[in-house]
This record gives C-alpha cells, structure tokens and sequence, in this order.
C-alpha cells in the first residue's frame, strides 16, 4: 500500500516548482506550497549533479535522517520538496541538519 505523505505525480512536482516558493540553504534546497489536502507531502531529491548512484543514495538517506531527527514539525496542508545540492556529499548529518533546519525555518510555514 503506498503512502499518502509522499509525493508521486510529475503533475504534482511541476505544479510545486511553478507556483510554489523556494528558499536555499549551504545543502540543501526546500521548494514548498500550499497543497489544500488534510496532510503534508514529502519529497527527497538528489540529481545527477550530486553524483554517481551510491553518492545520491546516500545524499536522499542524511536528507530524510536529518528531517527525522529535527525537531521543528512541518505544517498540514503543505508540500515539500527538499533537494540535495552538490555540496551535500562530504556532509555529516549534523551538518545536514542545521542546513535542513535553517531552510525549514526561513520557509516561514511554521508557527513560533
């Protein structure tokens, strides 16, 4: 059965990088919109710009670790891409993290 929080469609991705908001980070990028669902949707990219197989593999697994281990909580009702920059492949999950949080912060989705 698949998951209802991960986004599939290239309907939906092209959707969100038209019309969506994007803000940078030193690792990572966050593409984000409004979705009008009930629910979040996420998505963890790494393109041929990161690397061979292995190095985005690994780049997709620290994105979703770090979005794991964070503690800021991402709103309902709202997609999200995050995408992994080339600089990601020497990275500690730390690292990813901060960047990841920093992003996620500078959206301007959550709450204070």
């Amino acid at each position: 059965m698949l998951k209802k929080n991960v986004l599939r469609r290239k309907s939906d991705f092209t959707s969100i990088y038209k019309r969506g908001k994007s803000v940078g980070d030193r690792y990572v990028v966050v593409f984000y919109k409004k979705n009008g669902l009930p629910y979040k949707r996420l998505a963890f990219l790494a393109s041929k710009k990161v690397g061979n197989s292995v190095k985005r593999n690994r780049a997709r697994r620290l994105m979703k670790e770090s979005y794991r281990l964070t503690d800021l909580t991402l709103p309902e009702g709202y997609d999200f891409i995050f995408i992994a920059r080339n600089t990601i492949t020497d990275a500690k999950c730390a690292e990813v993290k901060r960047s990841l949080e920093s992003a996620i912060k500078r959206t301007g989705v959550i709450k204070k």
